[in-house]
């Protein structure tokens, strides 16, 4: 495990200094983030080839506004016309694809939005990832929940209301291992009907024992599909590997979970680009697992702890709008959830159009929720926040906003028997 420069004082050591110094101006020090490492499991599928030949051969300067309006007029959206939709020459059509997008998500979704929370329960990371907030060597204060902590927590979050939960840590195998959040997954199965997880990619067998816990669905974020890119900005540990963490999604389903979703974090690299490959994951998966729910997210880069180095590549919320309206004509029966990174006024417009799951009473710190929800200070018991949110209403504004939009605000639509 690569793990040996991990930081958890409050500041470097000289050894952990001159490490990371290397492998921001070394490239030659890090490893192939093409190559696996020992302990992951390799599986046969094709899928990250076939989307990589896609968005390879994406050239979205080529399409024009005549290939804009036929994919509009088209009953079934093609692959090419969903390139024709992220494409520069569709921004004037902002409208018209809001209007089909609403059309699509109605049809398929009603007029229901569904909500969760995300439950942070720890934040230490073995991994340099220079844009994330919990990257080892960033100095922030860390924190692991113990069984009793995570239980408060998810006590408070329960009695708001919620039924639907997401459970994250820092990609940390030395103080997050599987065994911990499965059994972090058993106490959520107490208090929860539904549970997410996100966390470190982890081989089939691992994720069916996560599922045996209690877990339901698995989230991961690729980050970006650029493998050039992606290599710049994972510098150190298991999450440098590529192909490992794309694969994610297909072992967490070959060990049956129900669903999964995928993602690229806009700005990153070219967005829309990213945005193809992001639906193009979801399409093939759905093709080779049609029994399984499919998802995407669409997050957008927000400032974090302790970096002024990344700068968003620029994703302005007309694009980000562009983006979500193409993947519900393309996909119309996948979820496609809105996080707090967004405004208020972004998200209450976005459910209404393409959105159909929303979190509210959102905190990316650890165990702050009983003075988030309560008021109540516990001092030295909360660790720091992996990025900064937008909208931070909590489950009952959120509720009540989502009913006075004349939606469905929808807790859980599944019966355990």
């Amino acid at each position: 495990m690569e793990n040996q420069y991990y930081v958890e004082a409050a500041h470097l050591s000289e050894a952990a200094r001159a490490r990371k110094q290397q492998l921001e101006q070394e490239p030659t020090s890090r490893s192939n983030h093409m190559e696996y490492m020992g302990g992951m499991e390799r599986i046969q599928s094709d899928i990250m080839e076939n989307v990589l030949s896609q968005v390879e051969q994406y050239d979205y300067e080529k399409y024009t506004a005549k290939d804009v309006k036929a994919a509009l007029e088209h009953e079934t959206c093609s692959m090419e016309d969903f390139k024709a939709l992220l494409s520069p020459a569709a921004e004037p059509f902002l409208e018209q694809m809001a209007q089909k997008a609403r059309m699509e998500t109605r049809k398929h979704f009603g007029n229901t939005v569904y909500l969760f929370t995300p439950l942070y329960i720890a934040n230490y990371c073995e991994n340099y990832c220079v844009y994330c907030g919990f990257n080892c060597y960033n100095d922030i204060q860390r924190m692991k929940l113990n069984g009793e902590q995570i239980e408060r927590e998810m006590q408070i979050i329960a009695e708001s209301g919620m039924e639907e939960i997401l459970l994250l840590t820092g990609e940390s195998w030395a103080h997050s291992d599987v065994t911990y959040i499965g059994e972090a997954c058993k106490l959520a199965r107490k208090y929860f009907r539904m549970v997410g997880l996100e966390i470190y990619p982890v081989n089939t067998e691992e994720y069916r024992y996560l599922h045996e816990c209690g877990a339901d669905y698995v989230t991961v974020f690729q980050e970006t599909y650029d493998a050039a890119r992606y290599e710049e900005l994972h510098l150190l540990g298991h999450k440098r590997i590529y192909p490992y963490r794309f694969e994610a999604q297909e072992r967490a389903l070959m060990a049956g979970m129900r669903g999964v979703a995928c993602s690229a974090l806009l700005g990153l690299s070219d967005f829309r680009k990213d945005a193809l490959a992001s639906a193009l994951h979801v399409y093939y998966l759905q093709r080779k697992y049609p029994h399984a729910e499919m998802s995407l997210s669409c997050p957008r880069l927000r400032p974090i702890i302790n970096n002024d180095r990344i700068n968003p590549l620029d994703v302005h919320e007309t694009q980000l709008c562009q983006i979500l309206c193409a993947y519900r004509i393309f996909l119309p029966f996948v979820g496609i959830t809105v996080s707090s990174r967004e405004s208020v006024s972004f998200r209450n417009g976005i459910i209404k159009i393409a959105a159909t799951k929303v979190s509210a009473g959102v905190s990316t710190g650890i165990g702050d929720h009983e003075s988030k929800y309560t008021g109540k200070e516990q001092a030295g018991t909360e660790g720091d926040e992996q990025f900064e949110i937008n909208d931070g209403r909590s489950f009952e504004t959120m509720y009540q906003d989502i009913a006075e939009e004349g939606l469905q605000p929808v807790l859980n639509d599944y019966l355990y028997v």
